[in-house]
């Protein structure tokens, strides 16, 4: 049975067409040492977006799109940066359209070598950690430092000190610092690099004058400077990290110099590590409804894209495959290091459907806009409204379903079994969710809303996603969620909707399908 909760999250973008020779450039391999995963030439560079330490808190969207883990079910080929939803689909956008690259986003608990996990960082090159907003756990701190230690890329992107979105006591610039200094594989300064605790309003950092470096002068093109919009800087320790490295530096900043680095790479073990010091620069300005966005990532007057992308390419180094590792050959010719370590464990494909002809095309759940009038064949407690009223219409059609509203201690479920059939590509669950409140806060998610997956007994399989009141909207907002891990199976999905004591919060659906082809 399949149970769903909903959340919500935000966006990015990205502009200028790629030509071959870029793509051809992207797919290649830098000839420096230490390359993380270098891999056959035929491998995709495969990098995994975080989304589960409140990259959504407050009015952060950074997403590379709503359908999670697999961003293709919202579209499969993307052309602009709006065929995916959230504040940074443009950075993904941009990479889906060179061909070289397989994307992803995590939703939970991040881990290195836990084999039942689709997500784990042993299937990846690159983990993005854009702007965190909640402590990575001690595991968490450990996998992460391993990862990057055996030949990964890990992308960290902060903000100004400060921005405490989600009001933990935590902001991006403290979470940085407590990974590299609190952590079980090694505390003593492993990157060289620390977060300045600084809200730099306003600046056009520039970049340092480096044609051999894989980041300034890369395969998505010449980054000559930055944007800040309220962010910060890092200082370098070489004495503790030879290889740490300003890239740009703020207009006081001496460029190569230990202090007012806005942008830094580095190395630990095998892989390697880049930090940015403002998200405003990956915000696209094109995230979800109701969120104030700023597109940094297509500025004219910085060069935001080409960093971002340059950047995310060295992290990757030469992609992921599930074959025996070869020698390939830069763009120059060069041969390309073979991996300096084989800690890593072996990479175990995220699950998918089979494809091929024993495929059928269909939409798989009954009454999918609610157009009977009734809830049937969906199972719907007894305050669920399939509802008519214009106080709350529907997206399409007459009819939708309206959760909770009614500003009491309430919980209703709306839940309806589905048989995903083996031998399809895709599978994907895809709803339009319209989120209204009463509700004054704009820190606190006092009434909630998941989607879940169950298993026949009603076991909870996976949370695809959860929504507050903080979430709330205009009009409704698409969301798409990949089911193909549960190809072969009959499982239940399930909404919850849980209001609090006092102001209401409407949860309405319509328009929901499971498609598979």
């Amino acid at each position: 049975m399949t149970i769903f909760s909903l959340t919500r999250s935000r966006a990015t973008g990205v502009a200028a067409a790629v030509t071959a020779a870029t793509v051809a450039a992207a797919l290649g391999l830098f000839a420096v040492t230490n390359a993380p995963h270098a891999h056959a030439a035929t491998a995709k560079h495969r990098v995994l977006f975080d989304d589960a330490h409140a990259e959504t808190a407050g009015n952060a969207d950074w997403i590379i799109s709503t359908a999670m883990p697999d961003p293709t079910v919202q579209n499969p080929d993307p052309q602009a940066e709006t065929d995916w939803t959230g504040a940074i689909s443009s950075w993904g956008v941009a990479l889906q359209k060179t061909g070289g690259y397989s994307l992803e986003t995590n939703t939970k608990a991040i881990t290195y070598g836990d084999t039942s996990n689709p997500q784990d960082l042993s299937n990846f090159d690159e983990l993005v950690l854009p702007e965190p907003n909640t402590l990575l756990t001690a595991a968490e701190k450990t996998a992460v430092m391993k990862f990057v230690q055996n030949g990964g890329g890990l992308f960290l992107v902060v903000d100004h000190t400060g921005s405490d979105r989600n009001n933990d006591g935590y902001d991006s610039p403290a979470i940085a610092n407590d990974l590299m200094k609190n952590n079980s594989v090694d505390g003593n300064d492993p990157f060289g690099l620390s977060v300045d605790l600084l809200n730099i309003v306003s600046g056009f950092p520039k970049a340092i004058s480096d044609s051999s470096n894989a980041v300034i002068n890369g395969p998505f093109g010449t980054v000559t400077g930055g944007a800040i919009y309220n962010g910060t800087t890092m200082t370098l320790h070489t004495a503790d990290n030879p290889n740490a490295k300003g890239l740009v530096y703020v207009a006081n900043a001496t460029p190569g110099g230990s202090t007012g680095a806005f942008f830094a790479t580095s190395t630990f073990g095998s892989g390697r590590v880049a930090i940015w010091g403002d998200s405003s620069d990956i915000d696209d300005g094109t995230g979800e409804s109701g969120n104030t966005l700023y597109d940094g990532w297509n500025d004219p007057n910085a060069t935001d894209a080409q960093l971002g992308l340059n950047a995310t390419a060295w992290l990757a180094g030469g992609g992921t495959s599930t074959t025996s590792p070869t020698p390939t050959t830069t763009p120059t010719g060069t041969p390309s290091p073979t991996p300096t370590s084989t800690a890593s464990p072996t990479p175990t494909p995220t699950p998918t459907g089979t494809g091929g002809s024993s495929c059928t095309a269909a939409q798989l759940l009954g009454n999918s806009g609610f157009e009977t009038g009734s809830a049937s064949p969906w199972t719907a407690s007894s305050e669920v409204r399939i509802n008519s009223s214009a106080s709350e219409p529907a997206r399409s059609g007459s009819y939708d379903a309206w959760l909770d509203g009614r500003g009491t201690a309430h919980t209703d479920t709306l839940s309806q079994p589905v048989s995903v059939p083996t031998g399809c590509s895709t599978a994907a669950l895809d709803f339009w969710l319209h989120i209204n409140t009463a509700e004054t806060s704009t820190t606190t998610a006092w009434d909630k809303m998941s989607v879940e997956v169950l298993d026949s007994s009603g076991s909870v399989l996976s949370t695809l996603g959860t929504f507050s009141n903080l979430n709330a909207a205009s009009g409704y907002v698409r969301h798409s969620y990949n089911l193909a891990a549960y190809a072969g199976q009959t499982v239940t999905l399930e909404f919850t909707a849980t209001e609090g004591s006092k102001l209401q919060t409407s949860f309405v659906l319509d328009d929901t399908s499971v498609n598979v082809s």
